[in-house]
């Protein structure tokens, strides 16, 4: 049975496992990470997903300038899932905008998510090349207030932009609710930058996208280092997606499926599980899915119990990544 936990200062309880939608653009910037998937993937992908006891879904309209949001909402209604039944997050893109933008384009995000509320409005990255955090902060807080979003959540940001930008939304009587940081087995930096102390102290929820490092944590790529030739080119780059990778982490995949092989499951399910476990209910966590067995995979996990001594031999294997 799966233990849901609240986003951040809200009544709303959600999966300590979401689907990550980034892989449902199919075009634009992401086309050049990931192939696009056909409707009828879509579809199955999210069914599987909610049948499996996910319960949010995490877009944003630099997936596609609305393709993600609108292939995710159709998908929901495919399954049978009403406006107000899941918790959608999705995003603003900041980059070469002002923060009059927030507002002014708010409806295009309500159009493209079809009838779904927007749960929560997540501004994508710190950038302020034309806009002060502040002055978004201030916007967001506006559409909240008018109802247009249900909660404001930040990507990204480190703990000293957090504390700022529950700041500016206190002043307004909100609260700032999440952070999507990355965060892995392979990627701890939340517990050395001061995000997840600050996350901890202000009861912000974090977000961890690519849980699974880009899919290096499947094993899929030690079992086969061919296949890093498949991956679009700035995937293996921007993920250092490389042979040398495979070998430095060879010794995690290998804990990782030993662990597996006791609790006969994957070590997709593993490495999830130790992630939303470790942090406690502060980490929730959207790995994404390219096949209904991937979703499969990543709702199983929400179901596995590790030991204290399984957790602590990955901790000390991973401590310092």
């Amino acid at each position: 049975m799966t233990h849901t936990r609240r986003l951040g200062s809200t009544d709303r309880e959600i999966s300590p496992i979401g689907l990550g939608c980034m892989q449902f653009a199919g075009q634009g910037v992401v086309a050049e990470f990931y192939r696009a998937l056909d409707p009828g993937t879509i579809d199955a992908v999210v069914r599987t997903a909610v049948d499996g006891g996910i319960n949010w879904f995490d877009t944003a309209e630099m997936y596609g300038r609305g393709h993600s949001e609108r292939a995710l909402t159709t998908a929901l209604k495919a399954a049978g899932v009403g406006a107000g039944e899941v918790t959608v997050a999705t995003k603003w893109a900041p980059l070469g905008r002002t923060a009059a933008n927030i507002e002014r384009t708010i409806d295009t995000r309500i159009e493209a998510l079809q009838g779904f509320p927007i749960d929560l409005y997540q501004i994508h990255e710190p950038h302020t090349s034309l806009s002060p955090l502040t002055g978004q902060l201030h916007a967001m807080a506006r559409l909240q207030r008018s109802g247009k979003i249900a909660a404001v959540g930040v990507s990204n940001f480190s703990a000293r932009q957090m504390e700022h930008a529950d700041g500016v939304l206190r002043s307004y009587g909100l609260r700032l609710v999440s952070n999507q940081v990355q965060i892995s087995l392979l990627h701890r930096a939340v517990e050395s930058n001061g995000v997840l102390d600050t996350a901890r102290r202000l009861g912000i929820t974090l977000i961890a996208y690519a849980p699974l490092r880009s899919g290096l944590l499947t094993g899929k790529f030690h079992d086969d280092p061919a296949r890093l030739a498949t991956l679009r080119p700035i995937r293996r780059t921007l993920g250092r997606l490389t042979t040398r990778t495979l070998t430095r982490t060879r010794p995690v995949i290998d804990e990782l499926r030993a662990i597996a092989h006791a609790h006969g499951a994957t070590p997709t399910q593993i490495a999830l599980a130790w992630l939303i476990t470790h942090y406690g209910d502060t980490v929730v966590a959207i790995p994404g899915a390219s096949a209904p067995r991937h979703a499969q995979d990543n709702s199983d996990a929400m179901d596995l119990r590790l030991t204290e001594t399984e957790l602590a031999r990955l901790d000390a294997l991973t401590a310092h990544r």
